[in-house]
């Protein structure tokens, strides 16, 4: 059972908040202000995620987003009255991986909650290190490292994001929309095609043949899938 931890110093927010994570499965924690949840996250390792509203009483929910990025990586959805995409990306920069703008629909949350646990959960390879084809293509996921015969390659975040999706689960076929929730976030207002950029950047880098892919293959009206033996 995921532990989350709802922050807010409404009591009715929380309320609601929290019985719909229970009934979706969910333990639930609750926190009314910004020390009070920063002091619960550093003594109970258990918390898979935290629903933190921006207007506390004692310090602003970007202090405590910043505080907590200092020494945790669990995942942050923001719950935020202000709606100017400024406001969105200042909150990104800080460490937040999710947005839901007040008054939001409870079933949204939750799905959102879902969602980025998933993401978490994929942060993780079943090793540090991947040989493909021979040490043809190697991922060294603890030092952030990706060699193609032999020498370093320079990725970008959104490369690398879109490599980690790819060879945590070979031989499964993603569509456009997964890969863009999975690289480019839950919020990504774009042409879903965007990602076909992305794509076509790393093929440059991995593969030997761009035009002739053994790694990221074509899966024509569907997306892509990645292959090669391990």
């Amino acid at each position: 059972m995921k532990t989350i931890l709802m922050v807010d110093d409404e009591e009715k927010i929380r309320e609601v908040v929290v019985s719909y994570l229970q009934k979706n499965g969910f333990q639930a924690l609750e926190a009314e202000s910004g020390t009070k949840a920063l002091d619960m996250i550093r003594n109970n390792s258990n918390i898979d995620l935290v629903i933190l509203d921006l207007m506390l009483p004692d310090q602003s929910g970007e202090e405590v987003c910043k505080a907590l990025r200092q020494f945790s990586t669990i995942p942050i959805i923001m719950l935020t009255a202000k709606v100017s995409e400024e406001d969105r990306v200042q909150g990104l920069l800080l460490g937040a991986d999710d947005y839901v703008i007040k008054p939001f629909s409870p079933r949204e949350l939750i799905a959102r909650v879902q969602a980025n646990l998933r993401r978490s959960q994929d942060d993780t390879l079943l090793a540090e290190s991947i040989t493909f084809q021979n040490d043809d293509l190697i991922i060294r996921h603890s030092q952030h490292e990706v060699i193609k015969v032999g020498i370093p390659l320079n990725l970008t975040p959104n490369e690398y994001k879109l490599l980690m999706t790819f060879a945590r689960h070979p031989g499964r076929t993603f569509t456009r929309e997964e890969l863009i929730v999975k690289v480019l976030g839950f919020d990504f207002e774009g042409d879903v095609r965007a990602i076909d950029q992305h794509v076509k950047n790393l093929r440059q880098k991995i593969e030997s043949n761009p035009k002739h892919p053994q790694y990221i293959i074509t899966v024509f009206g569907v997306g892509y899938r990645f292959v090669g033996g391990v």
